[in-house]
């Protein structure tokens, strides 16, 4: 199943798998990074959906180091599960339901980052809501899209979630795009890279589904992708069960760190991104 079949799953099931951490913890590392670069201290996330796992927490990190946290969404089970994970967190949020993702209900220049992360092509009017990104931004628009590039998104699209791309508006992929919208809504690009690109490909699915719909049948390597041993939660890094679980998973980031230009790694990076001044 994908991220819109499996939204209400993990608002009570925190196990997320090593890709998924993976993804939080270097999108983590990132948006801290931009918070102490331009002096961010409001965020808005529209929408909060996007990445696979629990929903909501892509912020939470923010939060964590002071900022104040509005997150939307237009789905009001899906917001009410999120009220809840924010409070097992302890952290104050905003959480905002919307009908028309083109008229965000917030004055011109409300936040200082605005942003979002893998969800354009879920909602109805990506236009409209990349230009709402812009208008509510007093200073950086973030965007990012799975990387169509690599090789992951290719084994996806074409062997192991085939019916996905039948759901969703592929061509906002097309980081080209993004950036026309943006510098056309007023926003001057001032970078783009990939994100996200551990030593294996994404597939957006628990390993032991990828071997199930590969057709391969090894109990051995099922059972080393299952059971207690196979436990990745960031809720359980962020609730401090797990203390050390960033460092265990960022021993796979030496492709992430390594000092290459980020065109050279876009055929295996999960995700592109572009960031943008207002």
């Amino acid at each position: 199943m994908s991220i819109l079949d499996t939204w209400e799953h993990y608002l009570t099931d925190y196990n997320e798998g090593l890709g998924l951490v993976y993804e939080r913890f270097v999108l983590n590392d990132f948006l801290l990074a931009l918070r102490a670069r331009y002096g961010i201290g409001s965020v808005l996330e529209a929408p909060l959906f996007g990445m696979a796992g629990v929903s909501g927490i892509n912020s939470v990190v923010l939060a964590q180091h002071g900022c104040r946290v509005t997150l939307v969404d237009d789905h009001l089970r899906r917001l009410q599960g999120v009220a809840r994970i924010w409070q097992e967190l302890r952290l104050p949020v905003h959480l905002v339901a919307v009908r028309d993702w083109s008229r965000l209900p917030f004055p011109d220049g409300t936040f200082d980052l605005t942003w979002e992360w893998a969800a354009l092509w879920f909602v109805p009017d990506p236009e409209g809501l990349l230009r709402e990104l812009v208008r509510v931004s007093r200073r950086v628009v973030f965007v990012a899209m799975p990387n169509r590039w690599q090789v992951g998104y290719w084994l996806r699209k074409w062997v192991l979630d085939r019916d996905f791309f039948r759901r969703v508006d592929e061509s906002w992929t097309d980081m080209g795009r993004i950036c026309r919208v943006l510098e056309a809504a007023g926003a001057r690009i001032v970078s783009q890279g990939v994100l996200d690109i551990p030593p294996w490909p994404d597939t957006v699915m628990p390993a032991r589904e990828v071997l199930r719909r590969l057709g391969i049948r090894w109990a051995r390597l099922e059972r080393r992708f299952s059971g207690d041993a196979w436990q990745w939660s960031t809720m359980a890094y962020y609730l401090g069960h797990q203390p050390d679980l960033y460092a265990r998973v960022m021993r796979y980031a030496w492709l992430e760190k390594a000092p290459l230009p980020w065109w050279v790694k876009i055929l295996w990076g999960h995700h592109r991104y572009v960031v943008g001044m207002v």
